[in-house]
C-alpha cells in the first residue's frame, strides 16, 4: 500500500505529486499478528488445563542461583494472549495511519507469545520447565543455522542466491569427519570443513557466474549431488571403516570465567566450544565487513546495481565469486559443527534440511547479518521447544513437535518480516555489454 502527498503550485494551480512523501506500508505483520493471536485464544478455549506451571532457572551447580517460579498457568497465559491482542491492536492501528509495525513489536510479541503457550503446556505438570537448558539448546541447535543464514546474506547481497546452503553444510559435516577422524584433530576437520563449503561455493559459481545457469536450479542440483555421494560414501566408505574414518575427537566446552556465572545466559552462552564462539564472533565481522569497508561496499553495489559497479571499475564477476568463496567457508564453520561439536560421527542426510531453513533466516533478517542470526536463533528456540515439552509431558502430539521449527519458518517468512526486498540483481547473471 502507499500514500503520496499532494502539494498545489499557486502560480500555475496545477497538482504535483510531492515523490518524497511516498511511503510503502505493508499489511503482513499485523495480519499475522491477528490469525497468530485467533490461534492461541482458541487453543486456550477448547483444551483448557488445571494446575500450575513451574519454571526452572538454575541448576544446581549454578554459582548464583534464581529461585524457581511457579505461576498459575491457565491465568499467566490467558494474560499473555490478552497482551498479544493489545499488540495486535496497536498495529493495526498504526496500519491504519499508514506506518509499519516496527522489528521490536514482533520480537515482543513473539516472546510474549511463547510464554503464553509455555505457561499452558506445563500446567498442571510436577515437573519444570528447565530455563536454561531451553536458551542452551537453543544456541545450539542455532549454530549451523546462523553460519548458513551468515553465507546467504554474504552470497545474496553479491547478487548469487545461495539455494546450495544445505550442501555446504552437509559436504562441511562430511569432511569434518573424515579428516577429524584421521588427525583425531578437530581443528584439522574444522579446517577440512571450510575447504569443503567452498569447494560446493566454487561449482555453484562457476555454473551461476561463469556460465549464467539459472542460480535456483544450479543450488538444487548441488543439494541434490551433495545428498547423494555422501550418501553413498557413507555406506560405501565410512561404514565399513567407521573406527578410522568416522570417529572424531569432538571440541570440549570452554567455560568463561565471570560471565559463565551468570544467571539463565551465563551457562547457555559462555560454557560452549570453540565453534559457538566463533558464531558470536562471525556475525559482527560479517556485519561489519559488509558496510564498513570497502569490500563490502562493492559486494553490495555488484548486488544491487552491477552495471554501475563495472562502470566505475570494480570487477563484478570477480568480485562475486570471492562473495561467494568466503560465504561457502563460513556456511562450511557451520556444517563442521555436526560432527566435531554436536555428535562425534557423521550421519546420513544429518543437516535435515537446516540449510533452507538458513535460508528462511536470510529472507526473515531482511538479508541483513545481524538480524539474520536472530532469525536463526528463533528458529532454533522452535526446534528445541520439543525437547523442553517433552520433558514437562505436554500434551502436544509429537508429529506437530517435530513440524514446529517449519511453521515458525513460513510464519515468520509469510507474515512477521514484513515487507522484505531482495538485493535488485539478487539472482540475475551479469552479463557486460
Amino acid at each position: 500500500m502507499t500514500t503520496t502527498t499532494l502539494t498545489t503550485t499557486p502560480s500555475s494551480g496545477s497538482v504535483e505529486a510531492d515523490l518524497r512523501h511516498v511511503r510503502v506500508v505493508s499489511r503482513k505483520p499485523a495480519i499475522a499478528y491477528v490469525v497468530v493471536v485467533a490461534l492461541l485464544a482458541l487453543l486456550l478455549a477448547l483444551a483448557p488445563r488445571e494446575g500450575d506451571t513451574n519454571f526452572r532457572f538454575s541448576a544446581e551447580s549454578d554459582a548464583i542461583r534464581i529461585p524457581d517460579v511457579s505461576v498459575p498457568g491457565m491465568t499467566v497465559a490467558w494474560i499473555c494472549v490478552a497482551l498479544t491482542a493489545v499488540i495486535a491492536l496497536a498495529a493495526v492501528a498504526l496500519l491504519r495511519v499508514h506506518r509499519s509495525a516496527p522489528l521490536w513489536m514482533s520480537a515482543v510479541f513473539a516472546l510474549v507469545g511463547f510464554v503464553a503457550f509455555l505457561s499452558w503446556a506445563g500446567a498442571g505438570s510436577d515437573r519444570d520447565f528447565p530455563v536454561t537448558r531451553l536458551v542452551g539448546g537453543a544456541v545450539l541447535l542455532a549454530v549451523p543455522l546462523v553460519f548458513g543464514a551468515l553465507g546467504g546474506v554474504i552470497g545474496e547481497r553479491a547478487g548469487v542466491v545461495n539455494i546450495a546452503i544445505e550442501s555446504q553444510l552437509l559436504a562441511g559435516a562430511f569432511f569434518a569427519a573424515v579428516v577429524g577422524s584421521l588427525t583425531k584433530n578437530p581443528f584439522a576437520g574444522l579446517f577440512a570443513a571450510i575447504l569443503a563449503g567452498m569447494l560446493v561455493a566454487l561449482l555453484l559459481g562457476v555454473f551461476a557466474i561463469s556460465y549464467r545457469v539459472d542460480q535456483v536450479i544450479v543450488g538444487v542440483v548441488l543439494n541434490v549431488l551433495v545428498i547423494g555421494l555422501t550418501s553413498f560414501l557413507y555406506s560405501e566408505v565410512l561404514v565399513p571403516q567407521a573406527q578410522r574414518l568416522n570417529e572424531t575427537v569432538r571440541f570440549t566446552p570452554l567455560r568463561i570465567p565471570v560471565l559463565a556465572e551468570i544467571p539463565v545466559l551465563g551457562p547457555a552462552l559462555f560454557n560452549q566450544s570453540l565453534v559457538v564462539y566463533l558464531m558470536y564472533i562471525a556475525v559482527p565481522v560479517v556485519w561489519f565487513a559488509l558496510y564498513r569497508t570497502r569490500w563490502g561496499l562493492r559486494v553490495r553495489s555488484v548486488g544491487e546495481h552491477p552495471k554501475a559497479a563495472d562502470t566505475v571499475g570494480i570487477k563484478v564477476e570477480r568480485t562475486r565469486y570471492r562473495a561467494v568463496l568466503i560465504a561457502g567457508g563460513v556456511v562450511g564453520i557451520g556444517g563442521a559443527f555436526y560432527t566435531v561439536v554436536s555428535v562425534s560421527s557423521f550421519g546420513k542426510e544429518m543437516t535435515a534440511g537446516a540449510g533452507y531453513i538458513a535460508l528462511a533466516a536470510v529472507i526473515f533478517g531482511k538479508w541483513d547479518p545481524v538480524r539474520a542470526a536472530f532469525a536463526a536463533l528463533l528458529f532454533g528456540f522452535a526446534s528445541n521447544l520439543e525437547g523442553a515439552l517433552s520433558v514437562v509431558g505436554a500434551p502436544v502430539p509429537s508429529q506437530f513437535m517435530l513440524m514446529l521449527p517449519y511453521v515458525v519458518t513460513l510464519l515468520a517468512v509469510a507474515g512477521l518480516v514484513g515487507r522484505s526486498r531482495a538485493p535488485a540483481a539478487d539472482g540475475v547473471a551479469y552479463v557486460k555489454e
